[in-house]
């Protein structure tokens, strides 16, 4: 067995976002779930420290750090059309961020060999300089970044498979070429970016891979994406540490998208980032949840990927025991075309 840390801490829960799809019920369901198939009791605790001002500052702007702690010290409200703040939401913000980085610290540092962040709110929306998409602060950019300048770290991919594209971590190292990030995504849904002809700018052109999916994509379609295009693509890179946006909203049971997977297709692309890892980066995973709204579904997703982590040999199953009854054709041209695109830059 592996060492998998769990970062937590209750302060997530007072994020309250009342009957937002993006509430603290999603975390009592992951940890209800972790209990029942025994894999918490297998984990390492993990608390985080809350991040400075200043290590978020690393990607936010100072004012708009201050508009967000104004704005939940004044009672909250929506910060954006989709984005809900309480009182409590700042310092929770601050200890998702603070999450990330703990994680990195103790895998870096050695004390697991991999961690998943159970924190929120969360990130991969967020932009330097606004909220958006649930999200108050990039938990996964600061976190980068903290690895690149706390510990000389010259290499990180970032994978994010929430069905959504992370448009707030695009943004941020679309230039630069120490950061690797593979998104893939549900095309036509928010945020209505991630194209495949967005492949990044200046030194970092190459280093900004999309695949965005059509709907009904399924498992086979993911897994096509990751071995194909992922796995040869990292690889080459040679990452020294291996982020994951863990969005869990692409389950065909999820409301809010309808990329079809199942739990059983969360442990396989679970497996190949895994792979990766350890042939590359000698095992070191940081994982933070992002997106997965189906109370029922979320807790044993994360299990899944966190006993394919772990090497715990779990039988993790679908809620219920239901998968759809067949999975449609997979549907290749967006797949195709992603991989004809980064054939310019790298060798698939």
């Amino acid at each position: 067995m592996k060492k998998v840390g769990l970062v937590y801490d209750p302060i997530y829960l007072e994020h309250d976002t009342g009957s937002h799809p993006e509430n603290f019920r999603r975390l009592e369901y992951i940890l209800e779930a972790l209990d029942d198939y025994g894999i918490r009791e297998k984990m390492v605790p993990i608390a985080p420290q809350k991040a400075s001002v200043e290590q978020v500052a690393m990607f936010h702007g100072p004012s708009y750090i201050e508009k967000v702690a104004r704005f939940a010290h004044e009672g909250g409200g929506s910060l954006d059309p989709d984005t809900v703040v309480s009182r409590k939401s700042y310092e929770a913000a601050l200890m998702a961020a603070g999450g990330v980085i703990t994680a990195v610290d103790s895998v870096i540092g050695g004390a697991v060999d991999s961690a998943f962040a159970l924190v929120r709110p969360p990130g991969h929306h967020a932009k330097a300089d606004r909220s958006m998409g649930f999200c108050l602060f990039n938990n996964i950019v600061i976190g980068a970044m903290h690895a690149m300048k706390a510990h000389a770290i010259e290499r990180i991919l970032i994978v994010d498979w929430d069905v959504h594209h992370g448009n707030g971590t695009a943004e941020a190292f679309y230039d630069n070429p120490s950061v690797l990030y593979f998104s893939t995504h549900q095309q036509g849904i928010f945020p209505n970016t991630g194209w495949a002809s967005e492949t990044g700018s200046g030194a970092g052109e190459g280093y900004n891979i999309n695949v965005p999916l059509n709907r009904w994509t399924g498992d086979s379609g993911l897994y096509i994406a990751f071995t194909q295009i992922l796995e040869p693509v990292a690889r080459q890179f040679k990452p020294q540490l291996v982020l994951v946006s863990a969005g869990f909203d692409a389950h065909y049971a999820d409301p809010l998208a309808g990329l079809e997977m199942t739990i059983r297709g969360y442990a396989r692309i679970a497996e190949i980032v895994k792979r990766i890892a350890d042939l590359e980066s000698g095992g070191r995973i940081v994982a933070a949840l992002e997106g997965g709204y189906n109370l029922g579904v979320i807790g044993h997703a994360v299990s899944a990927v966190v006993n394919v982590f772990g090497e715990y040999d779990v039988e993790v199953t679908e809620p219920g025991g239901t998968e759809p009854r067949f999975e449609k054709p997979v549907m290749r041209i967006p797949i195709d075309e992603a991989v004809k695109i980064q054939k310019r830059y790298w060798k698939l």
